[in-house]
């Protein structure tokens, strides 16, 4: 039987499946897929922002070209086409509710040649948007099995880091525009049957400190070619990448982008402030990457009762917080940022201000946690806490 291919779907909340389409269906904004800025997607910043953050806003649109090119070559190593990933930023997209990021990738996904109506084809689709899904919005779902399931869908290793490196790059993108929207006072817009995520159980973290260990096979050495052991040199030196450089290392351009962004945004945990591994510790809480919480509780020098009330969930937290109002302010904004960022607005933004933070230091603070909720989604992509 002969296979087709059609133009790829270009509403907000795709189909899965191809359906034969007698017309090409214009996306909701067309215009959005014709950005200058494909990080911040044209979104004005002032003069001393634009200053301030250019270092590290210079490499997330590095990585924004670098994971999602115009064009995609396709070999038998490297299996994600420009269509696969542009799905993938839609559907990640989708789940955090931000408009100006679903605009972008509905309107990029649009003219996209979508996949055959094999079944191989729809059930290849289908694995790949359930698991962006899911690591997105509810990253403890992601364990040894959903990594097998990619891998019977013909993902090679490679893709299957590549695919981690895209879904936690999204999550980062949506939580920078939401806070560089709540800077500006932009007001937030609602889509509908958006759920927020959902804490990880408080169980996962009952059972003491866990190291992370890898569920995929690492680049071997002997193997690896220049440009990965270049990248690998400079990713090492970094604690929060040391344990991961081997296998993200299959996705080498995606790891020296990460390497550079985490040098300049996340503090080795020895040297890091207390409200640093306060942003720490509530990310990797709220997203069940239980070896990142234990790198941060080790890490902390703070009111000692902090960790464990953090463990324990929403309510002893609450409760501890309620006499120290410049870690609630951090908390609560932390709390929406990772949990639905696109309700993300001023009113988190505020308190936060009202205790003291500047500007600088309060976008610092809320970034990193963009950042780490990327980290924490490797880990649990990638192994397992054991």
């Amino acid at each position: 039987m002969e296979q087709r291919r059609i133009s790829g779907k270009s509403h907000w909340y795709h189909e899965t499946q191809s359906s034969r389409s007698e017309a090409a269906v214009l996306p909701l904004v067309p215009e959005a897929a014709f950005l200058d800025d494909r990080f911040l997607l044209d979104l004005e910043l002032s003069a001393d922002l634009r200053k301030t953050e250019s270092a590290w806003l210079c490499i997330a649109r590095d990585a924004s070209n670098a994971l999602l090119p115009e064009n995609t070559p396709v070999t038998r190593l490297h299996t994600l086409s420009s269509y696969d990933r542009l799905s993938t930023a839609l559907t990640v997209a989708q789940v955090y509710g931000v408009q100006r990021l679903c605009n972008h990738y509905a309107a990029r996904l649009a003219p996209q040649p979508g996949p055959d109506s094999s079944r191989e084809s729809n059930r290849r689709l289908t694995q790949i948007t359930q698991y962006a899904r899911q690591l997105a919005s509810q990253p403890t779902l992601i364990d040894d099995v959903s990594r097998q399931q990619l891998d019977e869908v013909a993902l090679s290793v490679n893709d299957i880091v590549t695919f981690n490196q895209l879904i936690g790059f999204i999550g980062f993108q949506a939580r920078v525009i939401a806070v560089f929207q709540a800077l500006q006072g932009l007001p937030v817009r609602w889509l509908p049957g958006l759920d927020t995520q959902q804490d990880a159980s408080a169980e996962l973290f009952l059972e003491g400190d866990k190291s992370w260990q890898t569920g995929l096979p690492a680049v071997e050495q002997r193997y690896a070619n220049t440009w990965q052991l270049e990248v690998l040199n400079e990713s090492q030196k970094q604690p929060v990448l040391h344990e991961m450089g081997w296998v993200l290392a299959h996705d080498a351009d995606a790891l020296r982008i990460l390497s550079l962004l985490t040098n300049i945004l996340l503090p080795p945990l020895a040297q890091a402030s207390d409200e640093s591994l306060l942003v720490n510790l509530l990310t990797a809480r709220i997203n069940g990457s239980v070896s990142c919480f234990s790198d941060a509780a080790h890490a902390w020098r703070g009111d000692s009762s902090l960790p464990e009330a953090i463990r324990n969930g929403e309510r002893a937290l609450q409760a501890w917080s309620h006499n120290h109002p410049r870690e609630r302010a951090i908390i609560q904004a932390v709390r929406v940022l990772t949990r639905a960022p696109g309700s993300f607005s001023a009113a988190q933004l505020q308190p936060l201000l009202e205790q003291g933070f500047s500007t600088n230091e309060a976008l610092g603070l809320l970034v990193s946690a963009g950042l780490n909720g990327w980290v924490n989604r490797l880990k649990i992509g990638l192994g397992n806490a054991c």
